[in-house]
């Protein structure tokens, strides 16, 4: 073999290890942009979990801030207002939404976890008692609504109704809504042993649908004709008012609250552009739209 052709030789070698090293190095660029990209796309996702109360407000607000914001992603789950707290104590999410105001023990889990926590009422809700449309009692006192749910009124004869059995359905334990109920209705008493708990808002109103002697009870938002609202009063049946947005908002109907969202001071950087929507005129629109009651 000759000199030359040796030199030519090699030098194909030389310029095949270059070729193969440009495309290990072209890889290894390509894949770092991807990781870099999938980084910083998870740097601008955000996470909301918890009340299902508020599910349909944040699901249509996550809709319409992200068609605002197309680089920012949004993802809203439920579960329940406790569950959503426990997720911000653990870091697994954003913003907690609740429908009742965090408690004490919440609050020293997250000081410990060293969070700071951060509140903002985002609108109100009329709490709504529902029963099977074919129902004839139209309106209850809060202290018979206290007898169904604490099993001392068994029968809808027993509020003027007919000979029916009474068949109560309340939010699980770790609902918002629950111990709303509980605090503002129930005054703190204890739901009947056995009362039949749902995972969400929805499965009570498919229950009390196509249960007769049904009772439940459930945020404005998700009042539909498949189930009739009782009118309430709470002077001892002087005045009986019902549930609507209305009646809210001029405080005649007393089972009113505040639906809150809850994050962490050291992420207000990252989530106030979606608390400055769901504030502002687009969101408080959102609120009213979903039927709910807008801060003014």
């Amino acid at each position: 073999m000759t000199e030359e052709f040796k030199n030519i030789k090699n030098n194909s070698l030389i310029h095949k290890d270059k070729l193969k090293m440009r495309k290990i190095l072209f890889s290894i660029i390509l894949v770092s942009g991807i990781a870099l990209c999938a980084f910083l796309t998870n740097l601008q996702a955000q996470k909301i979990k918890g009340s299902d109360t508020m599910l349909p407000l944040s699901q249509k607000a996550a809709e319409s801030f992200m068609k605002k914001n197309p680089s920012k992603t949004l993802t809203v789950t439920g579960g329940g207002s406790g569950v959503g707290i426990s997720a911000l104590v653990e870091g697994t999410t954003d913003i907690a939404q609740s429908s009742r105001k965090i408690k004490f023990d919440e609050k020293k889990k997250l000081q410990e976890a060293g969070k700071s926590v951060k509140e903002v009422i985002a609108a109100y809700d009329a709490l709504a008692v529902v029963v099977h449309q074919e129902n004839s009692v139209s309106n209850l006192t809060r202290e018979q609504l206290e007898g169904i749910f604490t099993g001392k009124i068994k029968n809808w004869k027993e509020v003027g109704g007919n000979d029916e059995k009474i068949v109560p359905y309340s939010r699980e334990t770790s609902s918002g809504t629950y111990e709303f109920f509980k605090e503002n209705v129930l005054k703190n008493k204890n739901y009947m042993s056995g009362i039949l708990s749902m995972p969400a808002t929805g499965a009570i109103i498919q229950s009390v649908s196509q249960t007769k002697g049904a009772i439940g009870y459930v945020g404005l938002a998700y009042l539909n004709d498949k189930v009739k609202a009782i009118k309430v009063s709470y002077d001892g049946g002087k005045k009986y008012v019902e549930p609507s947005v209305a009646n809210a908002k001029n405080n005649t109907y007393p089972i009113v609250r505040p639906l809150y969202y809850y994050y962490v001071a050291t992420s207000e950087g990252k989530v106030k552009p979606y608390m400055d929507f769901i504030l502002g005129s687009d969101g408080q629109k959102i609120v009213s739209d979903i039927g709910f009651v807008t801060l003014k």
